[in-house]
C-alpha cells in the first residue's frame, strides 16, 4: 500500500473566515466545524483543517490540480470576488495568469496571506521553453 494524505492543518486567524473563504472560492462543500479545526474536504478527500492561531501566522502555499473547466469556474470566482492574483509565486505579476507546462496557473492569497495555487497541468507534464523557464524564476 501507497501511503495516501489525508490531511493537512493550516493556521489561521479566524479558521471559520479562512475555511468559508477558500471552500467558496474552489467551489466545495461548505466547511464542517469540527471543534478545534474547521475542515474543507477536497475533491480527493484529502481534508484542509483550518485551526484557529492567535499568534504570528507564517504563510503556506498549497496547490490544487483542477481540469481547464474548473480553472475558469474558479478564476471567475477569483474575479468576481476581487481577490488579488498573480502569475507566479513571487507575487511580481500582478493580474496575470501563466501558461506554465502549456497549461494555465493563477496564484490568490486567502485572509492569513496562505498563498493557493490552481493549475491546470503538473509541474514537468509539458513543454518549456525559454519564455516559460523566466516567467517560472
Amino acid at each position: 500500500m501507497q501511503p495516501q494524505l489525508n490531511h493537512l492543518i493550516v493556521p489561521a486567524g479566524d479558521k471559520h473566515e479562512s475555511a468559508r473563504f477558500l471552500a467558496g472560492i474552489l467551489g466545495l462543500d461548505p466547511p464542517l466545524d469540527l471543534g478545534y479545526f474547521v475542515q474543507v474536504e477536497t475533491g480527493n478527500g484529502v481534508a484542509i483543517d483550518f485551526a484557529g492561531d492567535s499568534g504570528e501566522i507564517t504563510p503556506m502555499h498549497l496547490a490544487f490540480l483542477v481540469t481547464e473547466r474548473e480553472f475558469d469556474e474558479v478564476f471567475g470566482r477569483i474575479q468576481q470576488h476581487h481577490v488579488s492574483y498573480w502569475a507566479d509565486p513571487a507575487q511580481s505579476r500582478p493580474g496575470e495568469i501563466n501558461g506554465r507546462d502549456g497549461g494555465r496557473g493563477v496564484y490568490f492569497a486567502d485572509p492569513d496571506d496562505h498563498l493557493w495555487e490552481i493549475l491546470t497541468r503538473p509541474y514537468g507534464s509539458g513543454p518549456v521553453d525559454a519564455a516559460a523557464r523566466e516567467s517560472s524564476s
